[in-house]
């Protein structure tokens, strides 16, 4: 599991390559966990079996991903 936490507010996460590339080597165990906090406390985490699909491409180390979109549809909440 690759846990990723954001304050309140951003927009964004960045994942590198090396987790990527774990991820499809990984793909039945491998969940990526997305939790907001804001202070002291924290949102239900989001949970993405299977988050990616490719290898990025050579010479990239990572990639953003835009919390904002409707990619948001494939997290499952933890009381789902």
């Amino acid at each position: 599991m690759e846990v990723k936490d954001r304050s309140k507010g951003q927009t964004t996460i960045r994942v590198s390559r090396n987790e990527i590339i774990y991820a499809l080597n990984q793909a039945d165990k491998f969940i990526l966990s997305i939790v907001i906090v804001d202070g002291n406390t924290f949102e239900v985490p989001f949970y993405i079996k299977n988050p990616f699909r490719t290898e990025p491409e050579f010479g990239i180390d990572g990639v953003n991903y835009d919390l904002s979109v409707p990619f948001l549809k494939y997290f499952l909440p933890t009381n789902s």
